[in-house]
């Protein structure tokens, strides 16, 4: 089942934090690329470089978010703390339509920057940079979703904020422990078969390995988009989608999710004929991408219940209230909930 690192032991960078000396802290922490980041004497106001960045430190210490890349819609706003969720668009540092200069970056005068993604030379290259030329740390975290315990555990070491890191840690690890040993029996040929659709006409999808599908691929199921090259988004035909012919279609966009079944065009797709298009809930943070981040956590569980619904008997309604309540320090009422859970806006 592995790929890439053993899942069993995809707590390898949480184990190391757990086991840092409790005498006093380290005067730097080692970041996801593996760069000597100086702990700040005092942290209160945090960068965050993009999205994931920014979602995984709301969860973890949301007083100290500066701003929001993005800033946040009503409808998301509602399930996010008041004073935080509507705190100002400050832009981007990383990431498609980077928007943020150093001169905005140093204006708002941060005591630490956050990014959390590809730990590509690339970009610890662009993090050395920024911190030699503002003199402010730049911490860069493993965003794979298999990385996002340990990266907990690194940011709470930067902000201070260690117990509540491991807390949040710690459900993340039992969560996917728990779901990869109900799914460990289940023979190859009885897996799922996947397509994941993105756009209006559900024909963007990930590749194999690429960041938008790792949960799917996390949790054993079949991405039929396997036979890309490098990973990432791409386009496909329909007639492409029909040769594949998935069982399950998971999808983000309303108007494909609503359009896709009266379509005469896709009903030769297994997943249509059977009513196993689901649409993947999105507030206040996408449930599978989009960001992808620690938001991710809720939807592996809707997503082992879609795959897997004989292996996974929990309430969904439970487990989204419990996670929002725990990682967006709100507690969603049931309308709310069915609002969510029905992927709407």
């Amino acid at each position: 089942m592995a790929r890439g690192i053993d899942r069993r032991l995809a707590l390898g960078t949480l184990a190391a934090g757990l086991a840092a000396p409790a005498l006093g802290r380290t005067p730097f922490v080692v970041d996801g690329a593996g760069r000597q980041v100086p702990i700040p004497a005092r942290v209160a106001r945090v960068f965050p470089a993009g999205p994931p960045a920014a979602i995984l430190l709301y969860t973890l210490a949301p007083d100290l978010l500066i701003g929001w890349p993005r800033a946040n819609r009503p409808e998301e706003r509602e399930f996010l703390l008041p004073e935080v969720g509507s705190r100002p668009e400050v832009g981007r540092i990383t990431g498609r339509g980077n928007t943020a200069n150093l001169e905005l970056v140093l204006a708002l005068k941060p005591d630490l920057i956050v990014d959390s993604g590809s730990v590509r030379r690339t970009f610890a290259e662009l993090a050395d940079r920024v911190q030699g030329q503002t003199g402010i740390p730049y911490a860069l975290l493993d965003g794979r979703f298999e990385a996002t315990a340990g990266s907990l555990v690194t940011l709470g070491q930067l902000t201070g904020r260690d117990e509540r890191s491991r807390h949040l840690a710690t459900w993340c690890d039992e969560t996917m422990k728990t779901l990869l040993s109900r799914i460990d029996g289940v023979p190859a040929e009885r897996r799922p078969r996947v397509y994941y659709a993105r756009g209006p006409r559900g024909l963007e999808t990930g590749l194999a390995g690429s960041i938008n599908v790792e949960t799917v691929e996390f949790l054993g199921a079949v991405n039929v988009a396997r036979d890309g090259v490098g990973g990432g988004l791409a386009q496909v035909s329909l007639e492409q989608v029909l040769a594949w012919n998935p069982e399950v279609i998971v999808t983000i966009d309303q108007t494909f999710a609503a359009n896709v079944r009266s379509d005469p065009a896709w009903r030769g797709v297994k997943a249509v004929a059977d009513g196993r298009v689901h649409l993947s809930p999105k507030l206040p943070f996408g449930w599978v991408d989009f960001p992808p981040s620690v938001n991710r956590m809720a939807g592996l569980w809707w997503l082992a219940k879609i795959l897997y619904p004989a292996l996974v008997p929990e309430d969904i309604r439970a487990l989204t209230r419990d996670f929002y309540t725990l990682f967006y320090h709100v507690t969603p009422g049931d309308a709310q909930i069915d609002r969510v859970l029905k992927g709407r806006d």
